[in-house]
């Protein structure tokens, strides 16, 4: 499985990229820590686009708002799925981030066995189902992931 995580904290991809180590499966994973290395990374990949895409919304030069909106107008990069993850959990936030195609959102758990279990969530979703999920499966999801 190809993994791209877009994320601006070196710590928090650090954590990532040990908990994608620890779980049982093989995956390629590549970061980029801002949203203009983001779309970069993307169109130069676009004939091979990555399997998920986990997105930080809070990230410099173009933040993950702007970044999920090209991605969903771009004709091969708009069948990504995107998974959020971000800090913090806002409804409204939410809403805008689902009704832009985004397909889950996750909050980024503070404990390590937490994000495993958060990670594993979501790459298991993306492997059963590459549509975006429902509205009330995009907030169960959430609620999964959180608690």
């Amino acid at each position: 499985m190809s993994i791209l995580l877009a994320d601006d904290d070196k710590d928090d991809c650090l954590l990532f990229k040990d908990a994608i180590e620890e779980l049982a499966f093989t995956a390629l994973l590549t970061m980029v820590h801002d949203g203009e290395q983001l779309m970069h990374h993307l169109e130069s990949v676009a004939a091979n686009i990555p399997d998920v895409l986990f997105l930080d919304l809070n990230m410099p030069r173009k933040n993950g708002f702007e970044c999920l909106a090209e991605i969903k107008k771009h004709a091969t990069l708009k069948r990504l799925p995107v998974v959020v993850y971000s800090t913090s959990y806002d409804e409204g936030n939410a809403d805008r981030l689902y009704e832009s195609g985004a397909h889950w959102y996750i909050c980024k758990p503070s404990d390590f066995e937490e994000l495993k279990k958060a990670v594993h969530l979501a790459i298991t979703l993306v492997k059963q189902n590459y549509k975006q999920a429902s509205r009330k499966d995009f907030l169960i999801t959430i609620l999964k992931t959180v608690l």
